[in-house]
């Protein structure tokens, strides 16, 4: 999953992406209104965690720009600011959630495991295709109830498929998920870590739960045959 952080305070900015990142997020960092427009214009977020006050703009702007766009990514709105009002205003503007600073870290993780747990449609915050199963929240991973442990990396790629198990995902798309802007590595790197989670999710007598679209990319094998 792939979040963007909009936060003009550098060591906050620097703590959450580090923790992000470690937790297993792709996460891409910037301090203006500007160059969050410019962001979500280019790239494909699973997550914008957004601040009201910066110091170009008001970070409600480009939520009430997101959604006018047709764009539903999940935001979560930060702000200093504790006022009803202020809570309102920003909800308006088609925040998801709002959370005001100081904050605490775990409190953050936990609501924003919450709004990427929220599949159009979907009601269970598990995710589930055939034999396999995936709760983000425990970050926890099965195959016919044998637990798999994996990577981050391995993790992150697995979720994106399980969201859209019936779509078939170009290489650049799951690239654009997984890995964050700074990224300049390998071309062939999502081939690497999807050849390295079958051989994890191939239990014995089972078949391979991901199938290969001849230049296309890779979807989740139908349901039927997995």
């Amino acid at each position: 999953m792939r979040i963007l952080v909009v936060e003009d305070d550098a060591p906050l900015a620097e703590v959450l992406r580090r923790g992000l990142t470690e937790d297993g997020y792709a996460t891409d960092v910037v301090g203006k209104l500007v160059d969050a427009i410019n962001a979500v214009q280019v790239n494909d977020y699973d997550l914008v965690i957004l601040d009201r006050g910066l110091p170009d703009g008001d970070g409600r702007t480009l939520c009430a720009q997101m959604r006018a766009d047709g764009d539903g990514t999940a935001v979560l709105m930060l702000t200093a600011r504790d006022g009803l009002g202020e809570k309102v205003e920003g909800l308006d503007a088609g925040a998801d959630d709002y959370l005001t600073k100081p904050f605490d870290y775990p409190e953050l993780t936990a609501r924003i495991r919450a709004l990427l747990r929220r599949p159009a449609n979907a009601q269970s915050p598990v995710l589930a295709h055939g034999s396999l199963e995936m709760d983000p929240a425990s970050r926890r991973v099965s195959r016919s109830s044998i637990t798999i442990p994996l990577t981050a990396r391995e993790f992150s790629l697995l979720e994106v498929l399980l969201r859209a198990p019936d779509t078939t995902h170009a290489r650049t798309d799951l690239l654009e998920h997984v890995w964050d802007a700074n990224y300049d590595g390998l071309s062939n790197v999502v081939d690497v870590h999807i050849a390295n989670l079958r051989r994890k999710l191939e239990l014995p007598g089972m078949d391979d739960p991901i199938e290969t679209v001849r230049g296309v990319g890779y979807r989740l094998t139908p349901e039927s045959d997995a």
